[in-house]
């Protein structure tokens, strides 16, 4: 699994699957779901329930590639717009 780069993240997130890799808090580590919206400082995604992803918590895979949340945290439109 390759990690990009901070400032390589120009995407939408919204639709996408996401799996939490690891995690400062162990209960969310293995959490897998759809990406259904997203805020500042969170990724909410629906999986069996809907649950709420601390951006600065995790590190996250999708389409094989492993992504730091403190990378993502900011408003989404301000990241597309870089």
């Amino acid at each position: 699994m390759k990690t990009i780069p901070k400032d390589a993240l120009r995407h939408e997130l919204i639709g996408e699957t996401i799996k939490v890799v690891s995690s400062t808090n162990k209960g969310l580590v293995g959490i897998e779901g759809k990406v259904v919206d997203e805020t500042r400082n969170m990724l909410i995604i629906k999986s069996k329930k809907m649950q709420k992803i601390p951006k600065n918590q995790v590190k996250i895979e999708i389409r094989n590639v492993e992504i730091d949340g403190k990378s993502l945290i900011g408003k989404p439109e301000d990241r597309l717009k870089k």
